[in-house]
Order: C-alpha cells, then structure tokens, then sequence
C-alpha cells in the first residue's frame, strides 16, 4: 500500500526546478553552440539565444502555477512581438533558431509538470537531429547578400552580366553567385546592386549601403 507522501517541500522543489533548468541550458547551448554556431560562425547571437532561453524556461515555469486570463498570456507573448531588434534586422534563419530555443525553453519548462521526462527529453533529441540534419547533412548553402551602390552602370547593359560580377568579386574579394540590380540613378551614374556570394557574414545586418 502506498502511502500519500504530501506535496513535496521548498527544497525539493526547487531542487526539481534547477536540474530541470540545468537540462534547458545543455539543450540550448547543444542547439546554438554546436549547431548553429560551428556552422554560421557567429558569436553575435549566441548570447541572445541563450539568455532568451533561460529567460522563457524560468518565466514559464514560475508562473506554471498562477492562474492567468486568457487577456494576461496574450500579451505575456505579444512582448516578443512588441520589443523588436529595430537597429539590426534579424535574419530569417536566425529568427528560426530563435524560436527553436524559445519552442524548447517552453517545452522543457511545462511538459514534465504533465509527462515523463524521458519523453521530453526524446522531444529535446528531436529537434536537435532535425537542426542538425537541416544544417549539415543536406548541406544546405546560406548566401550572404549585400546591398551595395555600383559606380560602373555601364556594365549593367544586357550580354555584360558576367563581366558585372567579375568586376564585383574583385571588389569584395568574394565569388559572386546571384546579383539583383535595383534603382539606377542616371543623374549620379550610380545603381543600387543586390549581391550574393558564398560565405560566413561575421558583420552586423546594418541597414547602411556600402559603395563600390
């Protein structure tokens, strides 16, 4: 016969929720450090990733108890919608790893209330796998774009393609893939050029055109 224990005290409970939170953060740093980073070679997110992690595992979990209205949970994740990265745009693959560390924060948070933890830890394998097969075993190719304003207008008449791209990969020292041209200003014989290449963007996504 099983005896009713009782609920479980202070200690235990905060024991709980500490090796929990231990097991958030070797999730998120296995995404973003071993993943995410050794592919993109960018530390610059690796900071935001991780504290937005710990952030939505605690605030999830302190809360998990507290009876909250429908208006209340609302606007708790309209907060991700409302505080915006405005000086740097965030690209898409990095809003992507975003919010796979906020998906597994959550996760990781509130499901054992509710499941066993071995199934949340298959649910954590899961998702590794899938970045991980996403990112290095379907050799998926990133393409750096800049924006850039192009002095050379004549080389953007038709049947001299080859030698626009030639002439932009000797100015930024990169082998250029996909080249759009944009708004072209007869007035200062300059173009707005999209350009694309292969490579690792170690720079901050400024919204500034460089010119060449």
């Amino acid at each position: 016969m099983l005896l009713d224990q009782g609920p479980a005290s202070p200690i235990e409970t905060m024991t709980e929720i500490a090796l929990h939170f231990a097991a958030n953060l070797l999730s998120c740093w296995i995404i973003v450090r071993m993943i995410y980073q050794s592919k993109a070679k960018r530390r610059d997110y690796v900071f935001t990733f991780t504290m937005v992690s710990a952030s939505v595992f605690l605030l999830c979990r302190m809360l998990s108890g507290v009876e909250l209205d429908l208006a209340f949970a609302l606007g708790l994740f309209a907060i991700f919608g409302i505080i915006r990265y405005r000086t740097n745009p965030v690209p898409i693959r990095e809003m992507t790893y975003l919010f796979l560390v906020i998906a597994l924060a959550v996760m990781n948070a509130l499901a054992p209330i509710s499941m066993p933890e071995l199934s949340v830890a298959m649910g954590n394998v899961a998702l590794w796998m899938l970045a991980f097969i996403l990112e290095r075993l379907l050799f998926v190719e990133h393409l750096v774009t800049k924006r850039v304003i192009y002095d050379r207008i004549e080389l953007l008449q038709e049947g001299r393609r080859e030698e626009l791209k030639a002439d932009l990969a000797m100015r930024i020292g990169e082998k250029v893939e996909r080249i759009e041209i944009g708004d072209v200003d007869l007035l200062r014989e300059t173009a707005v050029v999209k350009v694309s290449y292969n490579g690792d963007d170690l720079s901050e996504h400024i919204d500034s055109s460089n010119r060449l």
